[in-house]
């Protein structure tokens, strides 16, 4: 498994870094991003840590690649607001259209550049779906017509059966939100896109872990198998 260091946005104020880890065998291309709102905490925590562990050999995977952009918008994580403008309301709504901020627009390029057939966009919302329809929170969000519906209904099915807080629980929102990353992605790349939402009520240690433990339901599913590497115990000794 090979990991590569890139810069997104290099030439703007807004740069941040990217990663882009690559099996030896040819498969899946999945792009995962956060931090799209610096204030989601959990989603970053969750992605920083994916590629914290890749590349300390804790965590590896042989077929497929993964594009990961652990805190996309920088300046408004460093302040911990969701960011104005609101990042995720600039990409394209359409083919032909252009991004309206750098970041959205060098994000375009990047998934341009790999191709990814999957877009998981972490993020942290309000409160409880499984209260009320007017909250995200626990959430799996996808377009109308995407075919990832089916595989987010499964990988809910499979966190529920964990969650004994009948509040806790995961449901699926089917969104048409012009403008997001989502939409981009399904609509540029023909991708199949979901984001997550996980709900600030909850600790963040919790979140990190729900986040965590989608991301790679759903990379199992798409064939990215990834496995835990334990150290042997003698290289101790």
């Amino acid at each position: 498994m090979r990991i590569e260091k890139l810069t997104l946005a290099r030439k703007t104020k807004f740069k941040t870094a990217y990663y882009v880890a690559r099996g030896e065998q040819h498969g899946p291309v999945v792009m995962i991003t956060a931090g799209i709102h610096g204030n989601e905490v959990g989603s970053i925590a969750a992605a920083t840590s994916l590629i914290h562990r890749l590349q300390r050999g804790q965590l590896r995977f042989d077929t497929g690649t993964l594009v990961i952009i652990p805190i996309v918008n920088q300046s408004a994580y460093g302040l911990r607001i969701r960011g104005l403008p609101d990042l995720n309301r600039t990409f394209p709504k359409a083919k032909g259209q252009s991004a309206r901020h750098p970041l959205s627009a060098a994000i375009i390029r990047v998934a341009n550049r790999y191709r990814p057939s999957w877009v998981l966009d972490l993020h942290e919302a309000n409160g409880f779906s499984n209260v009320s329809r007017k909250y995200l929170g626990q959430s799996l969000i996808t377009n109308h017509w995407s075919a990832s519906a089916t595989l987010s209904r499964k990988i809910i099915h499979k966190l529920n059966r964990d969650i004994s807080s009948k509040k806790r629980k995961f449901n699926l929102r089917l969104r048409h939100l012009p403008g997001s990353a989502r939409f981009a992605a399904v609509t540029l790349f023909k991708a199949k896109a979901v984001t997550v939402e996980t709900s600030w009520e909850l600790p963040l240690s919790l979140r990190k872990a729900y986040q965590t433990k989608i991301v790679r339901h759903f990379l199992d599913h798409i064939g990215i198998k990834l496995h835990e590497v334990h150290a042997r115990k003698d290289a101790l000794v």
